[in-house]
């Protein structure tokens, strides 16, 4: 297989653009049905990814150049975009594209929806097809299995303030409501998590995983009042040791060989009142690296996250 910037999916216009489409005053992604309000937010983060492909496409080509042994994955259903984060890492890294399940090294599942059919590829390294069903009350079952602490409530028993997600994967549609109340169909239930620090912010920890092993740590700044939003005020690069206990990790190893998961984002939440921690949204599917983070960080991040792609098709 050969590299050509030519025809590099990060320098392709045409087919970047098909993923979208204008609709009632918005952008929505064709694939999920995520849709986006056109404001200043969106188009800073908008000029940050076009200089992020630019530095992928750049750092993609000296990597495949560098390569001595040629490396490549087959994806299946679908062949994700650059903005996808295991595309980014494999690009990164030099992991090319197979033209075919013959000339690869590894097979990935990669179906950007809350619930799919995964099919594993005979007679090769397959990965991420035990991961078919990322729904929020798929992921919370598995949490309490794991965990031994419940994060689901029942709407109708519960008192107080709790969290109305819809189960459907990226929609960021999360709002506290009072309860009791009547659940809404196609919604999940969650107790309220107090991540607020000192000066009122929430904070998040952005987890990627590669074989079930956090890679490293992004934690995402929000203010209080747009704790579910899609913008963050600004994102940190930590080792997953300086975030949680050994015993946590170990719990997070479990977590992902239960759900599936050989690659992917964990949205986990420290909640500051019981120290516990809560792991709220499997992305199998992540956006990355976060826009927020320095460039210094984002470099350290996709060299991490690269590396460890890498060992995980090869088995290593």
């Amino acid at each position: 297989m050969t590299f050509d910037a030519r025809t590099s999916p990060v320098l392709s216009r045409s087919r970047a653009s098909s993923d979208f489409m204008w609709r009632d005053g918005r952008i929505e992604v064709r694939k999920t049905g995520v849709r986006l309000s056109p404001d200043l937010k969106l188009a800073a983060e908008v000029v940050s990814w076009i200089v992020y492909l630019s530095l992928l496409g750049l750092v993609s080509a000296i990597s495949f150049m560098r390569r001595r042994t040629p490396l490549s994955v087959w994806f299946a259903p679908d062949r994700p975009r650059p903005w996808y984060l295991i595309r980014g890492a494999a690009l990164w890294g030099g992991i090319g594209v197979a033209d075919s399940v013959r000339t690869a090294d590894a097979a990935i599942y990669f179906d950007d929806v809350t619930c799919g059919a995964a099919r594993p590829v005979v007679g090769l390294r397959s990965l991420n097809f035990g991961c078919d069903d990322v729904s929020k009350s798929h992921v919370a079952r598995v949490f309490e299995a794991v965990f031994g602490y419940p994060l689901s409530v029942d709407p109708r028993t519960a008192t107080g303030q709790i969290v109305e997600k819809s189960e459907t994967n990226g929609v960021h549609d999360g709002r506290i409501v009072q309860a009791p109340l009547i659940p809404r169909p196609g919604y999940a239930y969650q107790r309220l998590i107090d991540t607020a620090d000192s000066a009122g912010y929430s904070r998040d920890l952005r987890t990627p995983c590669a074989g079930g092993e956090p890679v490293l740590v992004w934690i995402k700044v929000k203010p209080a009042g747009a704790r579910f939003a899609i913008h963050n005020r600004k994102a940190t690069l930590h080792d997953p040791r300086e975030i949680y206990s050994p015993r946590e990790l170990e719990q997070i190893r479990a977590f992902n060989a239960r759900m599936g998961a050989d690659w992917g984002g964990l949205d986990i939440l420290r909640d500051r009142n019981d120290g516990r921690i809560y792991i709220v949204d499997v992305n199998k599917t992540d956006v990355g690296p976060v826009i927020a983070l320095s460039w210094v960080d984002k470099i350290i991040s996709m060299n991490r996250l690269s590396k460890a792609l890498e060992r995980l098709v090869r088995g290593g």
